[in-house]
């Protein structure tokens, strides 16, 4: 019995250890689409650090206020993974930052005017593909306080109409980006 118990409590210990992890530490998303092409392809399983731009307190409108602990300045290229409106994790790249100034040429966009991210905590994302691009052009800036981290690694790609022990492809194994 007693064997039991502690069999129990460090499966329970071990849960809660991985549960902090993922949410403090790293987390996994998934790429949907190639928008991302090639940097990132469709089935990619893509690790997220949540502590490359500070780790995130608080949000707004909650009990606790937005900020960062550690924070860090996102620079143009970084592979962005954020929340849009909806709560869905989509993975950008960044194309301008606080103080940038962005022109839209040639593309619909529904952002009117002159864009600029003169607010300190807002960003301007693309995508790197034309043929799925969901973007700052219809998402408009993106606030820092929806932005998760960086796209670090990708540990595989797995396809996802093949049965469960095929589709992974050898030459997408952990990746650094």
């Amino acid at each position: 019995m007693r064997s039991a118990v502690k069999f129990l409590l460090t499966l329970a210990g071990a849960f809660v250890v991985m549960l902090a992890f993922r949410g403090l530490v790293m987390t996994v998303c998934t790429i949907e689409g190639d928008g991302l092409a090639p940097q990132f392809e469709a089935g990619d399983r893509v690790v997220v650090n949540r502590w490359s731009y500070g780790l995130r307190t608080g949000e707004k409108g909650s009990l606790f206020d937005y900020g960062r602990l550690c924070r860090q300045e996102v620079k143009k290229g970084d592979f962005i993974a954020f929340e849009d409106s909806l709560g869905q994790v989509l993975i950008c790249q960044c194309t301008a930052v606080p103080g940038d100034t962005v022109y839209i040429k040639k593309a619909p966009c529904v952002v009117p005017g002159l864009l600029t991210c003169d607010d300190q905590d807002y960003y301007w994302v693309r995508s790197v593909s034309k043929n799925n691009p969901i973007d700052s052009r219809q998402l408009g800036f993106i606030p820092e306080a929806r932005i998760i981290g960086r796209a670090c690694l990708v540990l595989f790609n797995r396809n996802p109409e093949a049965p469960f022990w095929k589709g992974y492809r050898s030459d997408r194994l952990l990746l650094p980006k």
